[in-house]
């Protein structure tokens, strides 16, 4: 009967640290999209060249599209590019990555092709 306790005890355990480590994620998908926590679209802009550790969104661009910053080391696909005031943005595939302003609720997706250069990041 201990034996069992036990077991229940450490299955639960692991049940547990499996889903905090799902919680860790940066984003989720929703609609065939990734989101960050709040629901709200995620971006990446043509501008931006992958892997050179940097946005090319800053100043204006960054009041308009939001970067999404980054916590800790994030697992693969994601990763960090450094911005240019040392803030650590969130990357996907090496892309950094932004919402946008005009996005009021979830699931807002009007910043979609705007310019031709920005594009909602799908799922895969």
């Amino acid at each position: 009967m201990k034996l069992l306790r036990v077991s229940t005890a450490v299955i639960s355990l692991l049940f547990s640290a499996t889903t905090l480590a799902a919680d860790s994620t940066p984003l989720k998908h929703a609609h065939g999209m990734l989101v960050d926590h709040a629901g709200m679209t995620v971006y990446t802009y043509d501008k931006d060249t992958p892997n050179s550790g940097k946005s090319a969104c800053v100043a204006t661009c960054a009041k308009n599209w939001p970067p999404v910053m980054a916590q800790g080391t994030p697992p693969a696909p994601y990763s960090v590019v450094t911005r240019e005031d040392g803030s650590k943005q969130l990357a996907h595939k090496s892309k950094p990555l932004y919402t946008f302003v005009k996005d009021k609720k979830a699931g807002d997706k009007t910043g979609d092709g705007v310019g031709g250069a920005w594009h909602i990041v799908g799922e895969e």
